[in-house]
């Protein structure tokens, strides 16, 4: 009815629109806004329905969201993707977790991996949606490929033993490896094969180039599969272990490039 008041009061057809849209979408079928005032007003009314009531203390529990809390995050979110809005939501960490838990329903229906939202979110905490989702789908399409499901289950292996040894050794291994400890062939192609991918998906992730990320971590694949093939990580001589455990760790914070891949099921 607000429209029509407002109509009747001679205001602007995208004020009218605006008054009306601003509670949109109200569910899963509703439409979204589309006109910039409609879609400015509809994501400020949400926005900070959330940021004030979450400020509060006042969050949605397992068994009830009295101030539809839920629906408002969907409906920011669907706002953003339908419309390709880049707003990065510079809210709260919890806020935003809010959200990226919300993104994983809203795009269930879509085929879009959960895991995956997880993977990307949990090292980057991604703040624009419209990136956020180019990322996972990005990295759902690698790890459709032979490269990316053999990469994750080398990855997966890599953070196995990283996760005993550093429990063992009560340290962490940070990459910082010695070159010149480097004996065998495949640990010094892992090495080189790293430190390239390393330059190469960096600034094509900066330019959200995100297919070309995968291509340049696609490299990684046979030279890790070589070296778990060939080279003994816990080798007798304890700087030779530790050194290639540093490589290791380097491949796991390369991998983080894209986003956490533990987090990833499979492998």
């Amino acid at each position: 009815m607000g429209r029509y008041y407002a109509l009747n009061d001679m205001e602007d057809a995208d004020i009218a629109d605006a008054i009306r849209d601003h509670y949109k979408p109200v569910g899963p079928s509703d439409a979204v806004p589309i006109r910039k005032i409609s879609i400015c007003v509809a994501l400020a009314d949400k926005l900070d329905s959330l940021s004030g009531f979450f400020a509060a203390g006042e969050r949605p529990t397992g068994s009830g969201d009295p101030f539809a809390l839920r629906r408002a995050a969907l409906g920011v979110i669907r706002i953003l993707l339908e419309n390709s809005l880049r707003l990065p939501l510079k809210v709260s960490d919890e806020l935003l977790t809010f959200f990226a838990d919300r993104l994983k329903v809203a795009l269930r229906e879509k085929g879009v991996r959960h895991d995956l939202i997880e993977a990307v979110f949990a090292l980057t905490h991604e703040n624009d949606l419209v990136r956020l989702v180019a990322r996972v789908e990005a990295l759902q399409n690698f790890l459709k490929t032979d490269d990316g499901v053999n990469l994750l289950a080398g990855y997966k292996r890599a953070a196995n033993i990283l996760k005993d040894e550093e429990k063992k050794d009560k340290k962490s291994f940070t990459g910082d490896l010695d070159e010149t400890q480097l004996d065998e062939p495949a640990e010094q192609a892992l090495h080189a094969a790293l430190e390239k991918a390393k330059s190469e998906i960096a600034p094509a992730l900066a330019s959200e180039d995100f297919a070309q990320a995968m291509h340049h971590m696609a490299a990684l694949r046979v030279p890790v599969d070589a070296f778990f093939d060939t080279v003994k990580v816990n080798a007798p001589d304890p700087k030779i272990r530790e050194n290639r455990l540093h490589l290791l760790a380097a491949l796991r914070a390369t991998i983080h490039q894209i986003g956490d891949f533990s987090k990833i099921e499979g492998g």
